[in-house]
Order: structure tokens, then C-alpha cells, then sequence
């Protein structure tokens, strides 16, 4: 069985200094951006007065340009000080995985792949490709990436949940319309120090030939790791790292990391009262709505955010929604 802590004292005193290091270093960033912001709109309220009295209003909107885009930097950073969960801070794993709808729903979890990816690399986070498996046509089955960088995970939990496809296939000689679905499930990366105990009696470990991008070089040998907890049905799986060893000492961080993040699911669903809504990857559980025919519209069906900027969303820009998801579980 596995030993999972619950109690905030579970930290030595090392992981202890290091956290208290952590959140000091969060507080002098944020008051950082604070005082930059502040400066920020000391100098645009200076240069627009003598804009103004020179009637130079080719500056005027310059600086309105200017003020518009430190109100969008001023609202996010407000969410992001909200970010205060224990784990928030930490870098996030990004599960993908293909459901219903055969290879339409294999290429619809590469394109969400690539989507989260955009969005990562699109605010300076580092994408670090952890396992794939590629569909049988085309596409996906399934694919994890590390995303790393300060409140990875606080940004991208709420991801966490069935997306929903409709579109004209590509693969449909017919030109039919389709609908699809494929799963994401975001976890954080924890702490080595936080007490975690597998029995590895508990967990069956596979070993296979590695395959697809970032595997070509141990192709030859059975150098991937997938590592089942049985008790609890998780697979996880590395595929990336040189050797087997390398492989199996990632897997069992992940695996750590997805038992851990159960935990803290259980314990926010007891101080809400709320159950997980994800449930299967099919009809009637997705939580975001993606058309692009008939017409074109993304929709979250939790937070009713939405928008007709399709494309601009499957490039990765997807903050409308991660801020709309943050500042609506504040606010419950």
C-alpha cells in the first residue's frame, strides 16, 4: 500500500528552510514586478502630460497602447498572486491522451499537445518531453511533457479534464463532420523531501523499446520504463533519458507526483464538498468545448469563458481561460 502523509508537518527541516527560502523568493519577485509596474505608470502619466501640452497625440496613443497592455500585465499579475496552494509554485506535468473518436481523436490530442506546449513557451517556461506514443495513422495515443518554471502547476491545474472536438476531419473522405475527445490530466512535481512511500511490491514494472520523438538514439535497446501502481490502477512511463536507470528513477517521480496530487484532490474535495468531474473521456464529461465548424467558438463549460478566436487559442493562447478558472475558484 502507499504511505501518504496528510499532515503539513511532514517537511525536515532542510525541505522547511527551503520552502520558507521559496516563498521569500516569491514575495521579493512579486514586490519586483510591483515596483517595475509602478514606475511603469509614473513614466507613461509624466510622458502623456507633455504629450498632451505639446498636442503631440501621435505620443497620446503610444502611450495609451502603453497603458493598455500594463493594465493586462497589472490583472494578471493580481491572479497570479493569488496562486498560494502549497504546490502551486512548482513545475507541472501535462498527461495527453487520446479518447472516442479513433484517429481524429489521436491528431486532436497532438494539437492539443502542441497547444499547451505554445502556451508554455509563450510565457518563458521550459517544455521537456517526458514519453509519447504515437497514434497508428496519425496523431497520438499519448504524451507527457514537464513544463518547468515558477507556478507551472498553479496556472495549469485546472486543465485537468475532457476537451471536446468538432470540426470537419481531415481523414474523412466524405468531408463529414466529427466530433472527438481526448483527456488531460496536470499535476504538480513535488519535493523529494515530501513522504511518499510506494511499496514497490505494489507497482508492475515494464521495460520496452523506446520510440518516437527523442527516443531514435536507444531505439536498440530496452531502455523505456513504465511503472503500474496497481492498487490504484496509474500507469506512468519515461522514455526520454539515456538509459534505463535514468528512465526508471523519472518514472518513479512521476508516479510520486500523480499519488501525491490524488491527495490533494481528496483533501480539497472533503473542505469543499465537491467530487472530481473529469470522468470518462467521452460524451457528457468534457469541461472545454472546441467548434470549428459550423462555426467557430471555444467554451468552457465550467466558467462560461469564451471565445471565436479559435486559431489564436490552438496556438497556445489559452490565458483567458486559465484566468478565468483561477479567478472563479477564488472567488467560490
Amino acid at each position: 500500500m502507499t504511505a501518504l502523509s496528510a499532515d503539513p508537518n511532514l517537511w525536515n527541516d532542510a525541505a522547511q528552510a527551503q520552502k520558507l527560502m521559496t516563498e521569500k523568493n516569491t514575495l521579493e519577485t512579486n514586490l519586483h514586478n510591483f515596483q517595475e509596474m509602478q514606475a511603469s505608470l509614473d513614466d507613461l502619466a509624466g510622458l502623456a502630460e507633455m504629450a498632451e501640452e505639446e498636442k503631440d497625440e501621435a505620443v497620446v496613443a503610444e502611450c495609451l497602447e502603453q497603458l493598455s497592455n500594463l493594465q493586462e500585465q497589472t490583472k494578471r499579475g493580481e491572479l497570479e498572486a493569488l496562486l498560494s496552494g502549497e504546490v502551486d509554485a512548482n513545475d507541472a506535468f501535462i498527461e495527453v491522451h487520446s479518447g472516442s473518436g479513433g484517429t481524429e481523436a489521436q491528431d486532436w490530442a497532438e494539437m492539443l499537445l502542441r497547444m499547451y506546449t505554445r502556451w508554455a513557451e509563450s510565457h518563458q517556461y521550459k517544455v521537456e518531453y517526458v514519453e509519447e506514443t504515437e497514434g497508428d495513422v496519425a496523431g497520438l495515443k499519448s504524451a507527457t511533457v514537464k513544463i518547468c518554471g515558477h507556478n507551472a502547476y498553479g496556472w495549469l491545474k485546472s486543465e485537468s479534464g475532457v476537451h471536446r472536438l468538432v470540426r470537419i476531419s481531415p481523414f474523412d473522405s466524405n468531408a463529414r463532420r466529427h466530433t472527438s475527445f481526448a483527456s488531460v490530466w496536470v499535476y504538480p512535481v513535488i519535493d523529494d523531501e515530501i513522504n511518499i512511500e510506494i511499496n514497490e511490491a505494489d507497482c508492475r514494472i515494464d521495460t520496452y523499446r523506446a520510440s518516437g520523438a527523442g527516443g531514435q538514439h536507444i531505439n536498440k535497446t530496452d531502455s523505456a520504463v513504465r511503472i503500474t501502481h496497481l492498487p490504484t490502477g496509474i500507469v506512468v512511463s519515461c522514455q526520454t533519458q539515456r538509459s534505463q536507470f535514468q528512465n526508471r528513477d523519472a518514472a518513479w517521480k512521476m508516479l510520486k507526483a500523480r499519488l501525491y496530487d490524488i491527495e490533494l484532490q481528496k483533501r480539497e474535495a472533503e473542505a469543499q464538498g465537491i467530487r472530481d468531474s473529469q470522468g470518462d473521456n467521452g460524451w457528457g464529461n468534457q469541461i472545454r468545448s472546441y467548434v470549428l465548424q459550423p462555426y467557430k467558438m471555444v467554451k468552457d463549460l465550467r466558467t462560461e469563458a469564451e471565445t471565436s478566436d479559435t486559431k489564436a487559442v490552438l496556438d497556445g493562447d489559452i490565458d483567458l481561460f486559465l484566468s478565468a478558472a483561477l479567478a472563479g475558484k477564488v472567488g467560490a
